[in-house]
């Protein structure tokens, strides 16, 4: 199977139910806006996010991860989206998943090779899911996913997902034609005749 044939495989899959759609449109829309100031991640949470999504979805014949801004997009959701709980254990889980990966290799997760990065997760992925850090890597893993197929450059471009179909011209004018009428008008004087009774 071709890369373009998986992703779209993968974009038909329950994980582009991670989010509500409305949630992810919302966030991209704030991701172009050009207005949205990171807050949720410190810069080496957001390093380990890019090393991450592009060891997910590598750039090959399509955009990386990064490519689209998914760390942008991830960053908006922690931020703005989450709930206080939620976004401490995702943010302490991102900082246990550096942790681990500088204990095993001596160095951060942005600075590891992919090769090195793509052994790091198939060790999450191998234990079990239900504890962090493999929780909320799973988390991670979802939202980049989701953000990776709700991002308009995937949408239009890999999986060909027509956004607007055809040209949106809001004045545009309009022509109104009138329908022709069925009842022929009656000519004058002849009234009577078609309505009226003959006398003898």
């Amino acid at each position: 199977m071709e890369r373009r044939d998986l992703l779209r495989a993968i974009a038909s899959a329950a994980a582009l139910s991670f989010l509500p759609n409305e949630k992810a449109i919302a966030a991209w829309s704030r991701v172009a806006s050009g207005g949205f100031r990171p807050n949720g991640l410190t810069d080496a949470q957001l390093a380990l996010v890019k090393a991450m999504a592009d060891t997910i979805i590598p750039r090959t014949d399509t955009p990386s991860a990064t490519d689209v801004g998914v760390h942008q997009f991830i960053d908006v959701i922690v931020s703005e989206y989450a709930k206080d709980d939620d976004r401490t254990k995702f943010l302490a889980a991102l900082d246990a998943i550096d942790a681990r990966a500088r204990s095993e290799s001596g160095a951060a997760v942005a600075e590891l090779s992919p090769e090195a990065r793509g052994k790091l997760i198939e060790s999450l992925e191998s234990g079990p899911r239900d504890v962090d850090p493999a929780q909320n890597y799973w988390r991670l893993k979802g939202l980049i996913v989701h953000g990776y197929f709700t991002s308009e450059p995937v949408m239009k471009d890999v999986l060909k997902v027509v956004v607007m179909p055809g040209k949106f011209e809001g004045s545009a004018p309009v022509t109104i034609k009138k329908r022709p009428s069925e009842i022929k008008p009656v000519p004058s004087g002849q009234g009577a005749a078609l309505g009226g009774h003959a006398h003898g």
